[in-house]
């Protein structure tokens, strides 16, 4: 009787756990979803700012290719300006014979 009684409580248990594994499984599903959810929308977030930084590297080389041409043509405009140096004096020295 021992032996059925086991096997009794056995049965009764494996057919009380069933409901809850079930629920367990319908939370990691809802769970495993959500987390599907989330990774889908930061690949999206993650290509956008790809193309953003390609953009930004884009006008930053531009505007670096612009400076660097401002700066050569500025250079010569600083020469051609240049003014020249005025007449220096020269002090003469008075000699008196002694």
């Amino acid at each position: 009787m021992t032996r059925k009684s086991t096997w009794a409580i056995l049965a009764v248990a494996a057919v009380l756990s069933l409901p809850l594994a079930a629920c367990k499984d319908t939370q990691t599903l809802q769970q495993n979803e959500q987390l599907k959810t989330q990774v889908a929308e930061l690949q999206k977030e993650n290509a956008q700012a790809a193309t953003d930084l390609a953009a930004m590297t884009a006008a930053r080389d531009a505007l670096a290719k612009e400076n660097e041409q401002l700066k050569a043509a500025q250079k010569p405009r600083k020469t051609k300006h240049a003014g020249t140096k005025g007449k220096t004096r020269k002090h003469h020295r008075n000699t008196t014979s002694q």
